[in-house]
């Protein structure tokens, strides 16, 4: 479990009022996805399998989805084609195993595209809807859909009304966007070299493609990452996962050229991908792929805190990664906490004053911290910056034990890392 899934745990174990609290403030644009997890969890609360399960029959669904275009707009064998590949596209199975809300937007998409190219508009205009009230840059989709359906008004008047009804949480979602995607970048070169790579497959695949298919696929393979990202050279706010149902389009071209393509050549291809993507494939169920482990880190804290020892986040936005460990959390003091995430309506919780933490901190004999690792830039902020003054300056440390992501140290005043 990674910090952002820590954040889908411990929001969706909160008391709906609470969530709705939360969404006034911060995180609008994943509200839905919280009351969704928030039932899931009062119906089994079943750690991360209850936490990742959505996510996995999602993309199942999506997977079927795109199979259903493939046959609506080509045939049995390149539906077939087109969903395994999009099933074992290595962002797909990432995001399937992950639990936030980019699974579920992609099966939405998906299915959404099938129902207006079967033109069934109440349909198509309610599934829609709901994918952009999962991530609001679902509304991109749009942009592809209109390539096939902007000369029909029933269509027209289905996207009006998605956008209509989107529009109370793109209002709420833009008020808070400077905390929301404050942390992001420009795309980087990476970024580019990505989005490249997979235009330059998709326009190869056209090829010699069915025209109602390319009409259908190509659009949606590069105009929602494309547009985001151009506008994100203004205003950041791309990342990939933001845009995860995009990878349909290459799919489906995929799928099929393999159904055209001689049989003892399709199984060549086959061979020839798994091998990488199945290596890529282990990889992404190993902590590795991750950015950190939340759960690695509680476990590492429960091993070294004794009762009493106060613990403290370097920064405060770390916390995360107890909070979804209640059970090793519970038993810390918490002494640069003010208010707790459910009663100050944040995910993180608000801080003491500077000089309030360093009074809390030197009336501690023995204190965890919980740290970025050594090559992460340091919060310039007064209240870390007084944390790691405390700390580097009237205590003496301990230990200092790496988990993926993150350092947990133990502090103890002057002579006490030797004590029982």
């Amino acid at each position: 479990m990674w910090r952002d899934e820590s954040v889908t745990w411990q929001v969706a174990h909160r008391p709906l009022g609470g969530i709705l609290d939360l969404l006034a403030e911060v995180d609008a644009v994943h509200g839905l996805h919280y009351v969704l997890m928030h039932g899931v969890f009062q119906a089994w609360d079943g750690g991360l399998w209850a936490l990742r399960l959505p996510s996995v029959a999602a993309t199942a669904l999506a997977a079927a989805g795109v199979a259903a275009v493939g046959h609506r707009l080509v045939g049995e064998r390149a539906a077939l084609a087109a969903g395994c590949v999009y099933a074992l596209l290595p962002p797909v199975q990432m995001y399937a195993q992950e639990g936030r809300s980019y699974a579920l937007v992609a099966a939405a998409v998906v299915w959404a595209t099938y129902l207006m190219l079967r033109e069934r508009w109440a349909a198509y205009t309610t599934v829609l809807l709901i994918g952009c009230w999962l991530h609001e840059f679902a509304a991109l989709a749009l942009l592809a859909h209109a390539c096939t359906g902007r000369r029909s008004r029933a269509w027209r008047r289905s996207a009006a009304t998605v956008v209509l009804l989107l529009l109370p949480l793109a209002v709420v979602s833009a008020r808070q966007a400077h905390q929301q995607l404050g942390w992001l970048g420009r795309p980087s070169w990476q970024d580019w070299a990505a989005y490249a790579v997979v235009g330059a497959a998709s326009l190869l695949l056209a090829r010699g493609a069915p025209k109602d298919l390319v009409r259908v696929a190509l659009p949606l393979a590069l105009l929602p990452p494309g547009l985001l990202m151009a506008v994100s050279l203004v205003n950041p706010w791309y990342v990939d996962r933001y845009v995860l149902y995009a990878l349909a389009g290459p799919a489906l071209l995929a799928g099929a050229r393999l159904a055209a393509a001689r049989r003892w050549t399709a199984w060549l291809t086959a061979a020839a991908l798994l091998v990488p993507i199945g290596v890529w494939s282990a990889w992404l169920r190993t902590p590795e792929s991750r950015k950190d482990d939340a759960l690695a880190v509680a476990a590492a804290v429960r091993e070294r805190a004794r009762p009493g020892d106060a613990v403290v986040f370097m920064p405060s936005r770390r916390r995360e990664w107890l909070l979804s460990s209640p059970q090793v959390y519970d038993g810390l003091r918490d002494v640069a906490l003010h208010a707790s995430p459910a009663a100050s309506h944040s995910l993180q919780g608000t801080e003491l004053p500077p000089e309030r933490i360093r009074a809390a901190l030197l009336a501690s004999p023995r204190v965890i911290a919980l740290m970025d690792p050594a090559d992460q830039p340091l919060d310039p902020y007064p209240r870390e910056a007084a944390k790691r003054q405390v700390l580097a300056g009237r205590f003496d440390l301990c230990s200092v034990t790496g988990t993926r992501g993150a350092r947990v140290a133990v502090y103890a005043r002057p002579g006490g890392c030797a004590s029982p």
